[in-house]
């Protein structure tokens, strides 16, 4: 199982139906949302709204509720009724927790605790697990804290070593790193510099709650012209070098040009815009 989908990921509450079809046409993935989006009382009528939807199952992610409730298995029972099979299970804190999910569905574990920031290396062992994300204001909220940001925009050191600790614990196991929600929506530039900072760090989406982020965080990874450029160039030039070699000013060895790659493959990423 790979993670296959583009860098912007778009929440989209599961009671809403009539925002589905443009939310899955906006973005690389819909994230239909029977957690927190979705009030108790409106679990039921999301639920059936999930069944009877009809958008392509290879764009869908259903995040569920947190494992061993009532509403995660609900959740699990209307899943199987659809073609829907890629699953995030909200607040996931260890692998045993994840034995309910069938080993046929792809799983996305969110990380959003203490517990769960700590198990990281374990869940992302898991089979089925393609790429595991994490949450900033639930982790805050279950240590104590208040808030995972400064005022500035920037986040606390807690939360950074949270987001560093689920990134390497899923690069390890060769799994993919969804990014946290951006929640200041109007900051566009603020979403900006955080989404290229997570695409040069290594996550591969970001996940959005408005589709005026959608745009911005595509863009974001993209590398630009420049960046392109440059490892064309140096990739070229490897070809005829052999072991560290000068190029351009800079010093080229194997971990440079693994960065190069990793910037053609980005660059190559299909375009849904």
């Amino acid at each position: 199982m790979e993670f296959n989908y583009g860098p912007a990921l778009l929440f989209c509450p599961a009671d809403r139906p009539e925002r589905y079809s443009k939310a899955h046409d906006r973005a690389d993935a819909v994230i239909i949302d029977l957690e927190d989006a979705v009030l108790p009382e409106a679990k039921e009528a999301a639920r059936q709204a999930l069944r009877d939807s009809d958008l392509d199952p290879a764009r869908v992610i259903v995040r569920v509720n947190p494992a061993g409730t009532d509403a995660f298995r609900a959740d699990l029972a209307v899943i199987a009724r659809t073609a829907y099979r890629t699953v995030m299970v909200a607040k996931a804190e260890s692998a045993m927790s994840l034995d309910e999910v069938p080993r046929s569905y792809e799983l996305i574990p969110l990380l959003e605790t203490a517990r769960g920031v700590q198990a990281a290396p374990e869940i992302a062992a898991l089979d089925n697990v393609t790429a595991l994300m994490w949450g900033a204001e639930d982790l805050v909220a279950s240590i104590g804290g208040t808030s995972s940001r400064f005022a500035n925009g920037e986040y606390r050191a807690v939360a950074r070593h949270a987001r560093s600790r689920v990134l390497v614990a899923a690069a390890a196991e060769g799994k993919a790193t969804i990014d946290a929600v951006f929640m200041n929506i109007p900051d566009l530039d603020g979403l900006r510099a955080e989404a290229e900072d997570a695409a040069a760090s290594g996550f591969r989406a970001t996940a959005c709650i408005h589709p005026n982020q959608v745009q911005v965080v595509r863009e974001a990874y993209r590398p630009n012209a420049e960046a392109t450029g440059w490892a064309e160039r140096v990739l070229e030039r490897a070809e005829s070098e052999h072991g560290v070699f000068r190029f351009e000013g800079q010093m080229i060895d194997e971990p440079v040009l693994r960065h190069a790659r990793a910037i053609i493959t980005r660059a190559e990423a299909p375009k849904n815009n």
